[in-house]
């Protein structure tokens, strides 16, 4: 054979092989395709409704948070292909959710849809004005700083943290919040009697707290919060005795505890 002749066999033996892989990629594409129209069109892989019998969207987490708001967000899905869900787009509909922190979608084969929702923790109430000097309404707040509506028949027991406003952004009131639980954190069993936190200036932090069945409002600073709480409540016989009617007192100096004012 001459080198003409092989050279000839290896370029038909070369397009032979491109020929095949073309063929296969083609049979690939085509299974591909009918494969997904397959998964799209069947009835076997639609998600069914709440109110069907074997309803294939299960969630789990859900506590406080709206649980028709949270359907709502899949309204588009039942009765169509678990795999047309647009994930990230339910996702981030949740997030917008009042009381949603976090949420994870998973689809399951062959038609279901499972949910986790992972909520928001509160750590206070809060008392907001309302717009014209009609009052206050209350809600809670987190640990982020946000705002939430308190969910009907809930039982919290939080302190009220003044301070707080709508017009704050969520990174003031988050600062204000973690000003609030350091000083809780720092106190301990010392706090269990705290009814309000006034985070007005989270440098000088204020508490109301009972002893002796009597409201007091401490001045406490930024720092040694324990340490003045303890000096004062083992010298408050005294200090009762001493200061009649003044029921708030400034701890801020280590060495001394002098009658404080109303206002931050």
């Amino acid at each position: 054979m001459g080198r003409a002749e092989e050279s000839k066999g290896i370029r038909w033996r070369l397009w032979a092989n491109v020929a095949l892989a073309c063929l296969a990629l083609a049979v690939l594409i085509y299974t591909a395709r009918k494969a997904r129209q397959f998964v799209i069109t069947d009835a076997r892989f639609h998600l069914a409704s709440p109110d069907e019998r074997a309803a294939g969207l299960s969630m789990s987490g859900l506590v406080h948070a709206s649980r028709s708001r949270v359907m709502a967000t899949f309204a588009p899905d039942f009765g169509r292909s678990v795999f047309l869900m647009p994930i990230a787009e339910r996702r981030r509909r949740l997030l917008a959710v009042d009381w949603v922190a976090d949420a994870a979608i998973a689809r399951i084969w062959p038609n279901r849809v499972a949910v986790r929702i992972q909520e928001r923790k509160p750590v206070a109430f809060v008392n907001l004005a309302v717009p014209g000097g009609l009052g206050s309404r209350v809600m809670l707040i987190d640990a982020d700083g946000v705002l939430l509506e308190q969910p009907p028949q809930s039982h919290f027991t939080f302190p009220v943290l003044s301070g707080i406003s709508e017009e704050q952004n969520e990174t003031e009131r988050r600062h204000r919040v973690q000003a609030m639980m350091r000083l809780l954190d720092d106190l301990g069993p010392l706090g269990k009697d705290i009814s309000e936190v006034n985070a007005a200036a989270p440098e000088n932090l204020r508490i109301v707290t009972t002893v002796e069945g009597r409201a007091v409002g401490l001045i406490l600073g930024n720092g040694n919060f324990a340490r003045r709480v303890e000096n004062f409540l083992d010298h408050y016989p005294e200090i009762r005795r001493r200061s009649g009617d003044v029921k708030v007192f400034d701890l801020r100096l280590d060495d001394r505890i002098t009658a404080g004012t109303q206002t931050p």
